[in-house]
């Protein structure tokens, strides 16, 4: 993008509208968990537009390319969370004795490792025109192409996933 403070606007803005969007997820859910309809329901709709924010914002900065490198950019995100970033992440978090950031930090580590592997395999049949389905863990984010048992990584009973 020739104009390069417009482009790092976009991306401040694309981030700031992202870390919105899971806020106000979380808001959501705790509305909800606190019976508060309402304002779970605002918490949602506000996290919806800020993700319409958010990906128009990626869009207009250049940042959405054609499938396989887009694919290929998943991949070396993944790989650098689970292979750089998280691993840091636990040693610290058990170096201060916090033990749910470390439990938190090591089911997205090793589900970050999955998603990788699974943008790898993408990527190996591009074109494969048989659909084929993804089942999430809805607790520590694991992702699996059949409906296992239990979740590999956090236990979670396989009926528990969602299907995509």
């Amino acid at each position: 993008m020739e104009n390069q403070k417009t482009f790092e606007n976009l991306m401040e803005a694309f981030a700031g509208e992202s870390q919105a969007n899971r806020k106000y997820l979380a808001y959501s859910k705790k509305a909800e968990a606190e019976g508060k309809k309402n304002a779970a329901k605002l918490f949602k709709a506000a996290s919806d537009a800020e993700t319409i924010h958010a990906l128009k914002h990626f869009e207009v900065a250049g940042k959405v390319h054609s499938t396989l490198e887009n694919l290929q950019d998943g991949i070396a995100g993944e790989t650098h969370e689970y292979k750089d970033m998280y691993p840091d992440f636990v040693k610290n978090a058990e170096a201060e004795g916090n033990k749910a950031a470390v439990m938190s930090f090591t089911n997205a580590m090793k589900a970050e490792e999955v998603h990788a592997k699974l943008y790898e395999d993408a990527v190996a049949n591009i074109d494969q025109e048989e659909e084929i389905f993804y089942y999430l863990c809805p607790v520590c984010g694991n992702i699996e192409k059949s409906i296992p048992e239990k979740c590999s990584i956090c236990g979670v009973p396989g009926s528990k996933f969602i299907k995509y």
